[in-house]
């Protein structure tokens, strides 16, 4: 797997198309097209600016994923985190009895 299909594959697991990935990375979508496709590489004002959207560079570089720290969260679990702080305090007391509940199940 090269440059191209990695980037493409972050821009996916991002949630992202490439009209969208391209302008939030400073390129045009025909660019975004040719770096997916291989027919050009990115260079490094590209690769900051899709950093800075959360692209694991050192993935679509070399094909190594970067080290997470520990306790870091997933993807996932981040989601869950921004939904719970969303919540108005009776949501969020219900919403403690209910992991309480399911924690002493365990």
């Amino acid at each position: 797997m090269g440059i191209g299909e990695r980037l493409k594959e972050e821009r996916e697991r991002l949630g992202l198309n490439q009209t969208d990935f391209a302008a939030l990375a400073g390129a045009s979508k025909n660019t975004q097209y040719n770096y997916e496709k291989g027919g050009r590489s990115p260079d490094s004002i590209y690769l900051a600016a899709a950093a800075a959207q959360g692209v694991d560079i050192l993935y679509v570089v070399t094909g190594q994923r970067s080290p997470t720290p520990e306790g870091a969260l997933s993807a996932s679990e981040m989601e869950i985190v921004q939904q719970v702080r969303s919540l108005g305090d009776e949501d969020l007391g219900a919403l403690k009895r209910l992991l309480m509940a399911f924690s002493k199940k365990n």
